[in-house]
């Protein structure tokens, strides 16, 4: 008797599992286990930071179980700023300022590539400032 069920599945999408070796490569992180720890930690973050259009629009952009972890958080009334978020995800989680740092320009690298230039400009536009930099780019300014 010849086995013809469907192969076993992965526990993510492909797309998902492109993320999380995005990050892991550049995170340089030693397991998939370690980069799915930051993306879950950081895109929970900034879920409690992101509202309006960008928040719909970035979790339509990224891979399905991604956008679960942007949209299963509540947005803070009160949002952080860059530097504010990290010491806020560090306390979370108990770990350094430089390891969250670290996680946090790991995971946004890999959002930046699923969001494109315009939406991530539009994002950084309604985030407090200090988020550029961990997005990878130079601070936006406000013209006078």
């Amino acid at each position: 008797m010849s086995d013809h069920s469907t192969p076993l599945q992965q526990p993510y999408g492909t797309a998902y599992e492109h993320l999380l070796e995005k990050v892991r490569y550049d995170g340089a992180y030693p397991t998939r286990q370690k980069a799915e720890e930051a993306v879950h930690l950081v895109l929970s973050g900034l879920g409690r930071q992101l509202t309006g259009d960008e928040r719909v629009e970035l979790a339509a952009r990224l891979p399905a179980e991604a956008a679960c972890i942007l949209t299963a958080q509540i947005p803070d009334p009160q949002p952080l700023g860059g530097w504010a978020f990290v010491k806020d995800l560090a306390a979370r989680t108990g770990a350094s300022l430089a390891t969250t740092r670290w996680d946090t320009g790991a995971v946004f690298s890999a959002v930046a590539a699923h969001a494109g230039p315009d939406l991530l400009t539009r994002i950084l536009r309604q985030l407090p400032s200090g988020y550029a930099l961990l997005f990878g780019r130079a601070e936006l300014t406000q013209a006078a």
